[in-house]
């Protein structure tokens, strides 16, 4: 009787495979001390949605209780704007950190990364990854912020269950904007796309209010954006204070659009980064 051999990885296999998980930390370290490289750069990504919290969350600072609980479920604002804004936030992260491939490609950067044996959807990832990073900056100085503002902030696994959604919301909306500028070596047509997308994606979605008063077309487009399923999913989080009352789908939505997403960005990646 023969026994059947498990199938063994080869050396050159695993040489290859330490070899790309090298390249992407340097890569990715590269991201990271990029930013900061910029101080100004750090301070707005959190100071930005702060100002959006304490402003316009103290737009409704002194209206009727009853309509606030009836509206948003809760007797403060501030608490369900907050996982809406942070998600809201990953647009604009994910828009501004993917220009940096643009940056890169004018110097020269990318052309002598790409002589090396480095594989293209290495730089994709750390671009994406080096993104998600610098979105998650701004999530502790942002909870502080809302701490003073009244709201409670969740258990310890409910607090990381909300920063994995977010985590998982900023690497597909990263890839989406990586995928513009992947074949462009002009900021500008990128720009006005993602400007043009984030809008429709950030007022279409329960980021700000419940979708119940959408006229339907815009409720059409709330029930698949990923801003809602993010925001929605963290706004369960912070009115129950842990994981035991959220919906899961909206989480599970999340894990296949950031994986989906990835995906797709690392085939464009290796057909469509070139050597200029």
């Amino acid at each position: 009787m023969k026994i059947s051999k498990r199938p063994q990885i080869s050396k050159d296999s695993l040489k290859d495979m330490i070899r790309t998980i090298n390249q992407f930390i340097g890569l990715y370290i590269r991201e990271i001390m990029n930013t900061f490289r910029s101080p100004a750069v750090i301070v707005l990504s959190i100071v930005q949605p702060l100002l959006w919290i304490v402003f316009f969350g103290s737009s409704f600072a002194h209206a009727p209780i009853v309509f606030l609980e009836d509206f948003f479920q809760t007797d403060n604002y501030v608490a369900f704007l907050l996982s809406g804004q942070l998600a809201t936030s990953m647009l604009f992260v994910g828009m501004f950190s993917s220009l940096s491939l643009i940056q890169d490609k004018k110097s020269g950067y990318v052309r002598r990364i790409m002589v090396t044996p480095t594989k293209n959807y290495v730089i994709f990832l750390s671009k994406v990854f080096g993104a998600t990073t610098r979105g998650m900056l701004q999530v502790p100085i942002v909870f502080i912020g809302v701490m003073i503002l009244g709201v409670q902030i969740p258990d310890v696994i409910g607090l990381v269950i909300f920063v994995l959604s977010l985590v998982l919301l900023s690497l597909g909306l990263s890839s989406i904007y990586l995928l513009l500028t992947m074949t462009s070596s002009d900021w500008q047509i990128p720009t006005l796309i993602s400007n043009f997308i984030n809008l429709p994606l950030m007022f279409a979605s329960t980021a700000l209010f419940p979708n119940d008063n959408f006229p339907p077309w815009m409720q059409i487009i709330s029930n698949i954006n990923p801003v809602s399923f993010s925001s929605t999913f963290g706004r369960e989080i912070i009115f129950s204070g842990n994981i035991s009352e959220v919906n899961w789908i909206n989480f599970y939505y999340l894990l296949f659009f950031a994986g989906i997403m990835l995906l797709v960005g690392i085939v464009v990646a290796n057909k469509t980064l070139k050597i200029d």
